[in-house]
C-alpha cells in the first residue's frame, strides 16, 4: 500500500490528486468541528455524549465524533449513502430508471441528480427530527422558532456540503470520495481510541487486545478480498477466415458481497424504536422501556435479532447485487458454458447454489466482526470503540482506494507504448 502510494506521489497528475484531496480531508474534518449555532455544547455533551453504543455509537463513528458535538457536519454522508441505497433499489422496481441506468454516461449523470434530490429530501427530513429532538431535549440556547430554524437549515446545509465535497474527490481526486470521507472520519478517532485503551493499569489485557485487533485487521483484508471463481468455457466457432472463442474465463463472487450494508441496516431497524420514542415520547411506558431495553444489542435476545437480521439483509442484497438467471442468459448467448453444467436453468441453478454457499459466509464473517466490539468489551471488562464495523469500512475503503491508483498508474505506463 504505502509502496503503491509512493509511485503515485512521483506522477506529477496523480500527486495533484492527492493534494486536492487532502484538502478535501482537511475541510471534512474542520467541518466537523464548527458548531452549529444556536446550538449548546454543554447540553449536547450531556444528552448524547454518553451513548456510545447502538446506531448513535455508528453515527458518531462515520462522522468522527461531529454527530456527538452536533457539529455542522454532524449527518456526514448519511443522507446521501440512504438515498443511494433507495436509487439503487427502486432502479430494480422502476423500469424508467432500470434503462436509465443501461444508458452509459447521460443515464449516471440523470441517476445522479436524482439521487441528489433524494438527499436533499432526507437531509430536509432528517434535520427536522433532531432540531426537534434538540429542542425537547433544552440543547438549544433559546426556545423560539429563529433559532430553531437557524439550527434546521445550518443541519442541510451542511449534509448538502459533505456530498459535494464528496463528488469533488471522486471527480478530481482518488478514489471514491463518499467512501473516503467515512474513512477519514473513523480513522481520525483511532488517536482517541489509543489514548483510552492506554489509560488502563492491566497492560496484559491491553496487549491482548491489540495483538486481537491486529488479527482481526488480517481476518478482514482476507475476507475482503476472498472471492469464489467459476471457470466458463466459450466455445470455438468460425466467422469467415477467422475462429473466435475457445477461450476460458471466469465469474468471480465476492465472499462479502454485501460489503458493510446489511450491518448498517440491521443497526438502524434494531434502533429504530428507539430512536422514535426519543423524537416523540417524552414519558413511554414501563412496557415500552422494557421492549427497548430487549431491543437493544447488548441484551441476549437483541444481538440474536441483531445477527438474525443481518443475514437477512447479506441475502437480500446478494440477490440484488447477483442475478444468476440474467448470467446464465448472457452465457448462453455467448456461446459460454460452465464446465460440467448444461447452459440454461441448471447453469441458473448451479449459480444460485453457489451465490447462497457463498454468501452464508460472508453473513458469518459479517456477524463475527459486528458483534466483536459486544464480546471483547464483555471479556476484557473495558469499552472497545473500534468495532468491527469500522474496521470493514477502513480496510475495503483502503484496498479498494489502492486499487485506483494502481490501474491509473498502469494506464500511464501503457500510454507511453501507444
Amino acid at each position: 500500500m504505502f509502496k503503491t502510494l509512493k509511485n503515485a506521489w512521483r506522477v506529477p497528475e496523480l500527486r495533484k490528486k492527492i493534494i486536492f484531496t487532502l484538502w478535501m480531508f482537511a475541510l471534512v474534518r474542520l467541518g466537523a468541528h464548527v458548531p452549529v449555532p444556536g446550538i449548546d455544547p454543554i447540553a449536547v455533551e450531556q444528552v448524547l455524549g454518553q451513548n456510545s453504543n447502538g446506531m448513535l455509537g455508528l453515527m458518531n463513528a462515520i462522522t468522527g465524533g461531529a454527530f456527538s458535538q452536533m457539529a455542522l457536519f454532524a449527518f456526514g454522508v448519511g443522507p446521501y449513502i440512504t438515498a443511494s441505497i433507495i436509487i439503487q433499489l427502486l432502479t430494480i422496481a422502476i423500469t424508467r430508471l432500470e434503462e436509465l441506468s443501461k444508458e452509459g454516461e447521460d443515464g449516471r449523470k440523470k441517476i445522479n441528480k436524482y439521487t441528489r434530490y433524494v438527499t436533499l429530501v432526507l437531509a430536509i427530513m432528517q434535520a427536522g427530527g433532531t432540531t426537534y429532538m434538540l429542542y425537547q431535549s433544552n440543547v438549544l440556547v433559546e426556545k423560539n422558532l429563529l433559532v430553531f430554524a437557524l439550527a434546521f437549515i445550518s443541519f442541510i446545509a451542511g449534509s448538502m456540503l459533505v456530498m459535494w465535497i464528496g463528488e469533488q474527490i471522486t471527480e478530481k481526486g482518488i478514489g471514491n470520495g463518499i467512501s473516503l470521507i467515512i474513512f477519514i472520519n473513523i480513522v481520525s478517532r483511532l488517536p482517541q481510541g489509543a489514548i483510552s485503551l492506554l489509560a488502563y493499569d492491566n497492560y496484559v489485557k491491553v496487549a491482548i487486545l491489540v495483538l486481537l485487533f491486529v488479527i482481526m485487521i488480517g481476518f478482514t483484508v482476507l475476507m475482503s478480498l476472498g472471492e469464489r471463481r467459476i471457470s466458463v468455457q466459450y466455445a470455438k466457432r468460425v466467422a469467415g477466415r477467422k475462429v473466435y472463442g475457445g477461450q476460458s474465463q471466469n465469474i468471480p463472487i465476492k465472499v462479502n458481497l454485501a460489503g458493510v450494508l446489511p450491518v448498517i441496516f440491521a443497526m438502524s431497524l434494531i434502533q429504530f424504536p428507539e430512536t422514535i420514542t426519543n423524537l416523540f415520547v417524552k414519558t413511554p411506558s414501563e412496557f415500552w422501556q422494557t421492549a427497548i431495553q430487549w431491543l437493544r444489542w447488548s441484551h441476549p435476545f437483541g444481538a440474536v435479532l441483531y445477527v438474525v437480521l443481518i443475514f437477512a439483509f447479506a441475502f437480500f442484497y446478494s440477490t440484488i447485487a447477483f442475478n444468476p438467471v440474467e448470467i446464465a442468459a448472457n452465457l448462453k448467448k455467448g456461446g459460454g458454458f460452465i464446465p460440467g453444467i448444461r447452459p440454461g436453468k441448471p447453469t441458473s441453478d448451479y449459480l444460485s447454489k453457489t451465490a447462497t454457499h457463498i454468501t452464508l459466509m460472508g453473513a458469518i464473517f459479517l456477524a463475527i466482526l459486528a458483534l466483536s466490539p459486544l464480546v471483547l468489551g464483555a471479556i476484557f471488562k473495558m469499552p472497545v470503540q473500534f468495532g468491527g464495523t469500522s474496521l470493514l469500512i477502513v480496510v475495503g475503503v483502503a484496498l479498494e482506494t489502492v486499487k485506483q491508483l494502481e490501474s491509473q498508474m498502469l494506464m500511464r505506463h501503457y500510454k507511453g507504448f501507444l
